[in-house]
């Protein structure tokens, strides 16, 4: 029994100690073999690599993928006329070469991380001192993100490389600090309230004046239209006239019985009209009784 306890035991220790001798890289990664303190080599490929057991050799593995660093503070820098402006930016960087950016940088991700925040702060508070606002919000932004990633590159890649790359620099971001942002709004609204009063003071001046317009044009419209229609009205009237007098030259007999109708329907033509006068004496109804006029 006893034995067999040893043979185990044996075989459990030399499983952990050749488990110990191997170790996988994956491809996100490289493998980093330490001996004594010292890098011993890189590995670059993925797959199972093996190694000595500790402490006479240590494995560490450092991304190799492509980093993503966000500013890490709000902290305002002045501009070429002396205003205080925050902006946020971002840098896209990766590990190119793992012993140099040990031995420069530092062992992790975060280490690279904090050296390259102070190098970008460092060159956009350079830059931006040269620019005024206008040129770093429109006109070149563009350039200013160009030459700041210029200068990171130039500072990783010094005399003692960074091992590192720099794929971009960006900014998302740019504004007045806060103190100065209220004041610019205000200052925008002002602007803004002038230009609308001013807008409506021209509309209602305009309006008055197409409302004058346009009373006038209805004035002399409604001019016209009255001349028209009473040089028509007269024309008519000389033109019934005319007729009429025609005839009843014709037959005056009929003229005389067409005015004496006029005459009844001007007289008792309406409801309630009455008429206080001797139907049988009177020659005002005389064409109705058939009998003829006196003259």
């Amino acid at each position: 029994m006893n034995k067999v306890g040893f043979i185990g035991t044996t075989v459990i220790i030399l499983l952990g100690l050749l488990a110990s001798t191997m170790f996988v890289v994956d491809q996100r990664q490289f493998g980093v073999v330490y001996q004594l303190g010292q890098i011993q080599k890189v590995i670059t490929e993925p797959g199972l690599n093996f190694k000595l057991p500790p402490p006479f050799q240590n494995v560490s593995y450092i991304d190799k993928r492509l980093l993503t660093l966000d500013s890490m503070d709000t902290e305002p820098m002045l501009t070429a006329e002396k205003q205080r402006v925050v902006i946020d930016w971002y840098v896209r960087w990766r590990i190119t070469d793992p012993q140099a950016y040990i031995r420069n940088v530092g062992l992790d991700e975060n280490a690279g991380a904090m050296q390259l925040n102070r190098v970008v702060r460092n060159a956009f508070q350079e830059e931006i001192n040269r620019r005024t606002v206008r040129e770093l919000i429109s006109t070149r932004r563009e350039t200013l993100m160009a030459d700041v990633k210029r200068e990171v590159t130039e500072a990783v890649k010094g005399e003692k490389p960074w091992g590192m790359d720099i794929v971009d620099v960006r900014i998302t971001r740019a504004d007045y600090v806060e103190s100065i942002t209220e004041s610019v709004y205000r200052r925008m609204q002002a602007e803004r309230q002038r230009v609308a009063n001013e807008l409506r003071s021209t509309g209602a001046a305009e309006g008055e004046q197409i409302r004058a317009d346009a009373d006038r044009q209805r004035e002399v419209t409604v001019a016209n239209a009255y001349r028209d229609a009473e040089k028509v009205r007269g024309e008519g009237d000389a033109e019934a006239t005319r007729v009429y007098g025609e005839a009843f030259g014709r037959d005056p007999q009929f003229a005389e019985f067409y005015r004496s109708l006029d005459a009844y329907k001007a007289s008792i033509g309406q409801k309630g009209d009455v008429l206080v006068i001797d139907p049988q004496s009177s020659d005002f109804f005389r064409n109705l009784r058939g009998a003829p006029t006196r003259r």
